[in-house]
């Protein structure tokens, strides 16, 4: 089983974020980058106990700059294989998603995950990209993921339910919450990351960014908060109709 495992760099969730340039670009002074965590935490370790299950090997890859290496060397220690990075700066989805399909194209994967999403644009659209490109089957938000030889079998959430999907590898799969639990790399793990291969490879042609920013916006200050009595329900409906406005 040969896996490949898409990661993202995003700020930590403690960041203070900030724009220059009139609100058109994002500041990165100062700002502590980690993981992607649905990319550490669900794709990662999923794949990393299907190839302890069934053998074979894990490679991450990330689209980025040189400041990315720490948090692959992370990866790295929680138990991935090998490492490469695209050495480019995406400056949106498509971007990175089709430079990984273009590296992926010339291995021969098995199987290419990703988390659900980043945390800090939400897109949860990259694992779409990289299947179209290559022109392979996509399930998105998996919370379970099963091989057994050449069939995948996954369980997604649905409103209302859940449904169980079944497909041929070759497969790109986005991971969900439930698909595996967080692993903490350890001290063995840490000192072989540094041995491990971290391939650092250029940008691909044809990978241009698709997407222009024109400005970004912070969201509004929260206002006051009211409190009011339980027993004060005339006071509760009259905020809710005059002030809120929602009923």
């Amino acid at each position: 089983m040969k896996i490949l495992v898409c990661l993202s760099k995003v700020p930590d969730t403690t960041t203070k974020i900030s724009f220059t340039d009139n609100n058109t670009k994002f500041n990165a002074q100062g700002v502590t980058w980690i993981l992607n965590p649905t990319d550490e935490w669900y794709a990662l370790v999923r794949a990393l106990e299907i190839v302890e299950q069934q053998g074979g090997s894990v490679t991450v890859i990330h689209v980025g700059n040189a400041e990315g290496d720490q948090l692959i060397r992370k990866a790295l220690a929680i138990g991935a294989n090998d490492a490469v990075r695209i050495d480019v700066e995406p400056q949106d989805a498509f971007q990175a998603a089709a430079n990984i399909a273009q590296y992926a194209a010339q291995q021969s994967y098995d199987l290419i995950m990703t988390g659900k999403e980043t945390i800090n644009y939400n897109g949860a659209i990259v694992g779409g990209i990289i299947a179209e490109i290559l022109e392979l089957p996509y399930v998105s938000l998996a919370s379970s993921l099963d091989v057994n030889g050449s069939t995948a079998t996954m369980k997604c959430e649905i409103e209302g339910g859940e449904e169980t999907v079944e497909a041929s590898l070759p497969l790109v799969v986005s991971a969900n919450k439930g698909m595996a639990e967080q692993r903490i790399p350890n001290m063995r793990g840490i000192m072989t990351a540094r041995t491990k291969p971290l391939s650092v490879i250029p940008a691909f042609a044809n990978t241009q960014t698709q997407v222009e920013v024109v400005k970004f916006e912070a969201p509004p200050t929260r206002g006051n908060v009211h409190l009011v009595d339980p027993d004060n329900m005339d006071e509760l409906v009259r905020l809710l109709h005059d002030e809120a406005k929602v009923i």
